[in-house]
């Protein structure tokens, strides 16, 4: 019994490790599906472990559970669902005032196949609980499921959460019927600032090229906390004269020599990028040879080329004694992460050799996405084969090349999105 009760925990303790490395991933630049399939696996033989041990899983996941992290929360619900152990009105009462158990709370969502939510999810839909019905609409767009009529009677919702999430979730499920009150909504004056951001980016992925485009592009232009998003999306349904516009007005705030202006200098360099035009590459390749930005802008150099750095050799040793992270020095106060961890170090005199002789197949004045010009096949192409930020701008682009096309989770389990993935080629 108790080699059972050790290797219990020890499972335990993998899942909530095996979660966390897990939502680093879905946003890094250095992964594939296959690698997240890989580590997906070992989450998911732990996870049949727990629920193999019965109640003493459930009892070493309850304690688990007594930190309110999000991989804890994630463990509780997935080990919870599988097992029936755990009812959902535990999991949203954990998560009823921390972001982070609610995160932890759509993770499992995400991750447990939908037959095992179908009716936990419709009772929550038409709760009369706000929390209950935000859950479920979140679960269902996690699913690529449209939630019906649930869905609609949100959008009038007095609880603000409530409408961002379902005016979120719109988009997300292709809800075309639903454009007009979204644009509605995007230009409502009265409207809180979060809600006519989510409004404006499921208009625009529903195929608005107004109003809604404008005021993204507006809000790119910001600095609130919406101005990156807003921009990932404007700036690849924006037509190429106007998206150089807002380059220029980016480039206009890196002029003095200050910490914003570094910020802003980086904003330029990732923008250059989702934008596309080949225009910008010799701009992009001179930033390589200023070691603070060389990564970025060798990422972004392969967001409109295509080309792998790493796999063609353009890249070259990371230079010694250069530590952009969290380091061992206790006289350091800097603890934040490297933004640019996981990209390769591009060489630029071998950068500038490879585009020498490719320039040819990238006109300036047209816009690229990974070496193409954006289609709904390569946007399908990059799903499969892209690294995992390639493969969250190939979602959008599908979704705008095709309004009405639903957003693919590039965060579900692997083998389901390897499934969908499937079943769309």
């Amino acid at each position: 019994m108790h080699a059972i009760s050790v290797i219990t925990n020890q499972l335990v303790e993998g899942v909530v490790d095996l979660r966390q490395v897990r939502v680093g991933l879905e946003h890094a630049p250095h992964v594939r599906l296959l690698n997240l399939r890989r580590l997906d696996d070992r989450l998911a033989a732990c996870l049949d472990g727990i629920v193999v041990a019965g109640g003493l899983g459930s009892a070493y996941c309850a304690m688990a559970c007594e930190s309110y992290r999000a991989a804890n929360i994630f463990l509780l619900g997935v080990q919870g669902f599988l097992a029936g152990s755990t009812p959902i009105a535990t999991l949203m009462l954990l998560s009823r005032n921390s972001a982070e158990a609610e995160r932890g709370l759509l993770g499992a969502l995400g991750w447990v196949g939908a037959p095992a939510l179908r009716d936990p999810i419709r009772g929550l839909l038409t709760s009369s609980d706000p929390l209950q019905r935000r859950i479920a609409l979140a679960a269902c767009a996690l699913h690529r499921v449209d939630p019906g009529p649930p869905l609609d009677a949100a959008f009038t919702a007095t609880d603000t959460p409530l409408r961002d999430r379902a005016f979120r979730v719109a988009g997300d499920v292709g809800r075309m019927d639903l454009l007009p009150l979204l644009q509605a909504a995007a230009l409502r004056d009265s409207e809180p600032a979060e809600p006519r951001f989510w409004a404006a980016r499921s208009a625009v992925m529903l195929g608005d090229r107004g109003s809604a485009l404008a005021l993204l592009n507006k809000l790119a232009e910001g600095t609130d906390p919406f101005s990156d998003a807003a921009a990932e999306l404007a700036l690849k349904a924006l037509d190429l004269p106007t998206a150089h516009q807002h380059l220029r007005h980016c480039a206009a705030q890196t002029k003095p020599d200050t910490p914003a202006a570094a910020q802003a200098r980086r904003r330029l360099i990732r923008r250059c990028g989702i934008t596309g035009d080949p225009h910008f590459i010799p701009w992009l390749i001179a930033q390589m040879t200023d070691l603070r930005l060389t990564r970025l802008a060798g990422e972004a150099f392969s967001m409109i080329t295509g080309a792998d750095l790493a796999w063609l050799d353009l890249d070259r040793k990371p230079p010694a004694g250069i530590d952009f992270g969290p380091n061992d020095d206790p006289e350091d106060d800097n603890v934040a992460m490297d933004e640019d961890d996981g990209l390769p170090w591009p060489d630029p005199d071998k950068v500038q050799a490879w585009w020498q002789t490719q320039q040819h197949r990238f006109p300036a004045g047209q816009r690229f996405f990974i070496g193409e010009p954006p289609s709904p096949a390569h946007a399908l192409k990059v799903l499969r084969d892209g690294f995992q930020r390639q493969r969250i701008a190939a979602a959008q682009w599908a979704c705008l090349l095709t309004p009405g096309t639903k957003l693919f989770p590039t965060a579900a389990p692997a083998w389901r999105q390897q499934r969908w993935l499937k079943a769309m080629g």
